[in-house]
């Protein structure tokens, strides 16, 4: 379909007959700036179905809860800030790659001690009235790209799906093995402790928390969430993940390899993970002063938590399980290892044994044929929700770059001619270049330097080949054009949001030949295969996943709009030029 002339690409797909109607129907200078958008984009589309070029989650209501409804598909934004839009490029254009990103699932062990669900009022990431339904929305997630299969600009399949961080919300084994599940298929119970009850927040009784299956007149309740019977029943039900029917890799995020992705783990709480003794509430006072220390004094945070376990906190007796114990860079290797969750592959979903000797959690992969991919590991394990990078790691990566380079720069900006490989380059990180300011030494290596975001970028900017630099861990959707004086030297970052606070989308990418010396970057969002609309009495599997997204939007600790980001972060066609070889 690469080669398809634009009435070839329209004629016959279903998605688009409508959108080419209303091209051919609108008077110019009567139109909306968004129908004349939206007929461009079906005019352009190979196929619109199952994106939000298609259809978006829309809120719909007066009151304080918000009810969703499926509203208009959003436009094509074409950004010109790195290269010009040529004509006559839709009938030129070859496509290169086609991949979809997951980001910050959060797949969470609500039960767990080691949660600070009483910060929420402080951290809204604290407590999510959502979050007892991760499991089974990033599940429904699969179910969407498994229903898509291909770009709609270039029709190619996906070649890959990569997640790129916070895979886990408190990097436990239990919500690792959750992970692996979701992503390759398989029979999972979202529960741990009890499996026969619920034993987290929000059967509690505290006003605090959502309490869902009670009639309790809780602060949630006052902000217009529902009564649910039988949600937490439903939330904690084995049910059956299809898995990806594509390969899928994993990128580490802070999230994977921290306490709460903040506080670093040295081993010193793995006793409360696995035990049974869980904080579920304290005076204000305290609680603003350890949600302070976590955000600024990791080290006093950790001393203020163990302090709440003696005196001072609410304490809820929760069945211990060993299943909860944090996991290591070298065990979240060893897990993608296992035969059990290869699903469509690869073996180790880019991690390989080396790896796990090693336990250097970056790599390189095949994303298309003359497409490298570059998975990097941006966190610090001092401590912090940002991150850096290792003189070690950034070490390898340039001799990457080089050995995957037709021509580079030096840093004093002069032209190298060096590797015989002049594949494209995209690569993959949890943090993006402006959330990498964390320089503190890492505990494991502490001689070792750290680099951070503006450095990395001007390596990346040495490297003509790389095209695209794609990130998650802001849980909003940005994109930045990274420009340079030299045109060939700049490339796009691509921050998508996250899969836990609304909007709750994932990212399809396509690489695109425009034949005319430049490149195009097609990004186009997509939602869960969840019905927009929810149903109160539907605690079913699908039901459930809905609700997971509409619950996102009413957290009244959350922030949407601002996660959202504009029409230009949303469904874009990024020019670029291409990189001479």
């Amino acid at each position: 379909m690469s080669g398809m002339g634009r009435r070839r690409f329209v004629s016959g797909i279903s998605g688009a007959a409508a959108g080419a109607a209303l091209w051919q129907g609108f008077t110019p200078g009567r139109a909306s700036a968004q129908e004349r958008a939206l007929a461009l984009t079906a005019a352009r589309a190979v196929r619109t179905a199952g994106t939000t070029l298609e259809q978006a989650a829309t809120p719909t209501g007066n009151g304080p809860y918000k009810r969703l409804v499926a509203g208009p598909g959003w436009p094509l934004v074409v950004r010109a800030e790195l290269a010009g839009a040529a004509s006559g490029r839709d009938d030129r254009r070859t496509g290169l790659a086609s991949f979809v990103q997951f980001t910050d699932l959060h797949l969470t062990d609500t039960e767990s001690p080691v949660r600070f669900e009483y910060l929420a009022r402080y951290n809204d990431s604290a407590h999510r009235p959502q979050e007892t339904l991760t499991v089974q929305g990033a599940s429904s997630l699969v179910e969407r790209v498994n229903q898509v299969r291909q770009g709609p600009y270039t029709g190619l399949p996906f070649s890959l799906v990569m997640a790129t961080g916070d895979n886990t919300d408190n990097h436990e084994r239990l919500e690792l093995d959750w992970y692996l599940s979701v992503m390759s298929g398989g029979r999972i119970t979202p529960n741990s402790g009890d499996l026969a009850r619920y034993e987290g927040v929000q059967n509690s009784g505290s006003a605090q928390y959502w309490n869902p299956e009670s009639s309790l007149q809780d602060v949630y309740k006052a902000k217009g969430l529902p009564q649910i019977p039988g949600f937490l029943g439903g939330a904690i039900r084995p049910f059956d993940a299809p898995g990806l029917r594509v390969p899928w890799y994993t990128t580490v995020g802070n999230h994977d390899d921290s306490i709460e992705g903040s506080l670093p783990d040295l081993g010193l709480l793995n006793d409360l993970y696995t035990g049974s003794r869980k904080v579920e509430g304290c005076d204000n006072a305290t609680a603003a002063q350890l949600a302070d220390a976590v955000l600024h004094n990791p080290g006093e945070a950790i001393l203020l938590l163990s302090k709440l376990l003696t005196s001072g906190g609410a304490i809820r007796t929760v069945t211990p399980d060993e299943r909860r114990h944090p996991f290591t860079p070298t065990e979240f290797a060893q897990a993608h290892l296992n035969p059990a969750y290869t699903g469509p592959g690869p073996v180790g979903h880019g991690f390989t044994q080396d790896t796990v000797g090693s336990g250097h959690l970056y790599y390189t992969f095949d994303l298309a044929d003359g497409v490298l991919g570059i998975s990097l590991d941006t966190t610090n394990r001092a401590g912090f929700a940002d991150g850096s990078l290792g003189t070690g790691q950034l070490a390898w990566l340039e001799s990457v770059l080089k050995a995957h380079s037709g021509r580079w720069y030096d840093a004093d900006g002069h032209l190298v001619r060096g590797g015989s490989d002049g594949r494209l380059v995209v690569l993959f990180s949890h943090h993006t270049s402006t959330t990498m300011g964390n320089l503190l030494p890492d505990p494991y290596h502490p001689f070792e330097g750290r680099h951070g975001g503006d450095e990395l970028v001007a390596l990346l900017q040495r490297f003509p080949n790389v095209v695209a630099w794609v990130n998650g861990h802001t849980h909003t959707n940005q994109i930045t054009a990274h420009g340079h004086a030299v045109p060939e030297r700049a490339f796009w970052e691509i921050n998508t949001a996250s899969h836990v606070d609304y909007p709750h989308h994932a990212r399809i990418i396509e690489v695109a030949d425009n034949r005319d010396g430049t490149l195009s970057l097609f990004t186009t969002l997509i939602e869960s295969a969840a019905p927009y609309r929810t149903d109160f009495t539907d605690t079913s599997d699908r039901g459930l996943a809905a609700l997971y997204r509409e619950l996102a939007y009413n957290d009244p600790y959350g922030t949407p709009a601002a996660r959202m980001g504009a029409a230009a972060d949303h469904n874009t066609e990024l020019l670029l030029t291409r990189p001479a070889t």
